[in-house]
């Protein structure tokens, strides 16, 4: 399966060990993350070297090449919340994920009815990797 991991680059790196988490559980199951650059210590260097124009039809062709989204959403970033509202119109499914020891996440996100989108709020790296780990198991169906 293909998968697009979003995570806050512009937005704040403080999480960038719980994303390095996230792709490594991924790759562990033998999952494709067209987006694992997310997850480098150096993803603004390489961002660095790329236009803007170059990021966005990057990403937007990932995006509608992938078959579902993992997104953690603890810091907020307009790139991720436009990620998601992309996945979510081309009818992709998505698994947002935020650790309960940041601020409330915004209501577009956890006040979305969409079944295409699931929330969830972690508290332990044990949960998070459970959330993933049902994510997938929902979708191999």
């Amino acid at each position: 399966m293909k998968i697009y991991l979003s995570g806050a680059i512009r937005g704040g790196r403080q999480l960038q060990k719980t994303y390095e988490e996230i792709l490594n559980f991924l790759e562990n199951k033998n999952q494709e993350v067209l987006t694992f650059h997310v997850a480098s210590k150096d993803v603004m260097e390489t961002e660095e070297s790329m236009t803007d124009v170059e990021i966005f039809t990057q990403d937007e062709n990932w995006l509608n090449e992938c078959d579902c989204m993992i997104a953690e959403v603890s810091v907020p970033s307009l790139g991720v919340g436009y990620e998601i509202a992309y996945a979510l119109c081309t009818k992709k499914p998505v698994l947002a994920v935020y650790s309960e020891e940041f601020r409330p996440i915004s209501a577009m996100i956890t006040g979305n009815t969409s079944s295409l989108l699931q929330v969830k709020k972690y508290n332990s790296d044990a949960q998070l990797i459970e959330y993933l780990g049902s994510f997938l198991n929902q979708l191999e169906v």
